[in-house]
């Protein structure tokens, strides 16, 4: 008898025989099966709340991508799963095509607490990522997975985590005075802060785009985030800060019930604003929040050691934690579209100079090319 639709029989070196599906569409019951899967393993597995399959949805919903989802089993279409890998496939007339795990978040590569389950799953991508004819597969792991097709790497940026107190009089002690004064300088100017979703995603994403033009990036679509609060309903908030009436600063919070983590995918501050410490005064407000919901950690995302956010990050008292960007390269360079690449210096300080509305229309046609 034949295997169902969108599965493959695999042998590989070890003598297994082991099936594996490529999973194009998004079926609920598969969805089901993966989140089961995802609760049931450890961390060490490099289980995160990235793999959940809802930011599939977000992905193709808000930015165009098309998920491949790699599932392996040991024996049969209805036996347990034993690895899992999301990926989504990038593609724009600007900039090519990519296999990505996954665009926007820091990490979502392999799940397998077997190495040779994990082999198998990269070499799967690997061979869709030739397949599709793809300038590249990237893999966005915390540890580093050893395969001999995985040859390029980018490991310079880290995950700075912070393990959180148990109560607010704790962590206001913990960071310091110099962090407890700027706190201090935001409640003096008498800020506010607003919690919500699609109610305030206006003025959240009013703040965001004019912090991104003013970084010279392409701001991701007001569509991403709304897609995001809606896929996690319960789970994904966005917050407002308010000076005098006038959003000035905002952050979005993705919380992790299962593994007791929330992080902030997204954060900007105005700059006209620096006087207020809205951006630390909010921060303070975004720990508070996550301990309010019985978390015990903060990931405050990725930055490259000894930036200016590093040091912001770490001054709260977080650490890095590896994050490592394995690829598998077809052609061209891992990082001819990292907005790091000095040829695009000149395009970034034009950029700086638009109107903010045009960077609003512009921003997410452009961004979401870049893997």
């Amino acid at each position: 008898m034949g295997l169902p639709h969108g599965w493959q029989r695999d042998r590989f070196d070890s003598g297994t025989c082991r099936l594996i599906q490529v999973c194009e569409q998004l079926d609920p019951q598969v969805e089901r099966e993966v989140g089961s899967f995802l609760q049931s393993v450890p961390e060490t597995t490099g289980a995160c709340q990235e793999h959940d399959p809802r930011w599939l949805h977000v992905l193709k919903q808000a930015m165009g991508h098309k998920p491949v989802l790699l599932i392996a089993r040991e024996n049969g279409p209805q036996s347990p799963i034993c690895g899992y890998l999301p990926l989504a496939l990038v593609a724009s007339r600007i900039f090519g095509r990519y296999l990505v795990s996954l665009p926007y978040l820091n990490r979502a590569g392999v799940v397998a607490d077997d190495p040779q389950v994990a082999a198998e799953l990269v070499a799967k991508a690997c061979e869709l990522s030739e397949q599709r004819k793809t300038k590249y597969l990237e893999l966005r792991h915390g540890d580093a997975l050893e395969h001999a097709s995985l040859g390029a790497r980018r490991a310079d940026k880290f995950r700075m985590v912070l393990d959180l107190p148990e109560d607010d009089e704790a962590l206001f002690k913990a960071v310091g005075p110099k962090v407890r004064n700027l706190i201090r300088k935001g409640d003096k100017h008498n800020l506010s802060i607003r919690w919500g979703g699609s109610e305030v995603l206006s003025d959240f994403y009013r703040v965001f785009s004019v912090n991104m033009r003013d970084l010279g990036t392409p701001v991701y679509s007001k569509k991403l985030f709304a897609r995001i609060v809606e896929q996690f309903a319960g789970e994904a908030e966005l917050c407002v800060v308010d000076f005098e009436g006038k959003p000035i600063a905002g952050a979005l919070l993705v919380h992790d019930p299962h593994r007791k983590i929330t992080q902030v995918p997204s954060a900007s501050a105005l700059r006209d604003f620096n006087h207020t410490s809205a951006n630390m005064w909010m921060y303070h407000h975004l720990l508070l929040r996550t301990m309010e919901r019985g978390h015990t950690r903060f990931d405050f995302g990725r930055s490259s050691e000894g930036s200016g956010t590093y040091q912001f990050k770490k001054q709260w008292g977080a650490l890095p934690q590896p994050t490592v960007w394995q690829y598998h390269v077809n052609e061209g360079d891992i990082g001819e579209v990292r907005p790091d690449n000095p040829k695009y210096a000149r395009r970034i300080a034009i950029w700086q100079k638009l109107p903010v509305w045009l960077t609003r229309l512009v921003g997410p046609r452009i961004v979401r090319g870049i893997p």
